[in-house]
């Protein structure tokens, strides 16, 4: 059941707070969802379809939830380059960090090593091997 209820549960919780307006209420709110966000980032046309012929989906959301999803962050483990090729640029490469799944068994082998499989420019990669984690949380990395 982890192969396809974790993702869901992601995309569950979070599809709840997009659109029962969390970040209209808190609207400096960061969170960072696992599994590369669930399936949301890659269902969104199909969400902001629902918001725009759904009036009862624009009661405590006044923007598509694609706007909202670009102040997610969320991480790495999706398996395919191709996938993580689509979250940077959904979401942007400042909202995507690495994920490794530790300690669980589910994440790749060698986190590093699939990233450089992901068509990405150096700076991008450079932000998701670390820089948005630092950014993100606020660690001092020394590079300027």
């Amino acid at each position: 059941m982890n192969v396809m209820c974790m993702p869901l549960a992601s995309t569950l919780a979070v599809t709840r707070m997009i659109l029962g307006g969390v970040w209209n209420r808190h609207p400096d709110l960061r969170l960072l969802v696992v599994h590369g966000g669930g399936y949301l980032p890659f269902y969104v046309a199909r969400t902001d379809h629902a918001w725009k012929v759904r009036p009862e989906l624009r009661h405590q959301l006044d923007v598509p939830p694609s706007q909202v999803l670009k102040r997610i962050y969320v991480d790495t483990n999706v398996f395919d380059p191709h996938m993580v090729a689509h979250l940077v640029s959904t979401l942007g490469a400042d909202h995507v960090l690495m994920g490794t799944d530790y300690p669980f068994d589910m994440g790749p082998v060698d986190p590093v090593g699939f990233l450089a499989g992901v068509d990405l420019d150096r700076a991008d990669r450079d932000r998701v091997l670390g820089g948005n984690a630092a950014q993100l949380f606020g660690i001092d990395t020394g590079r300027g």
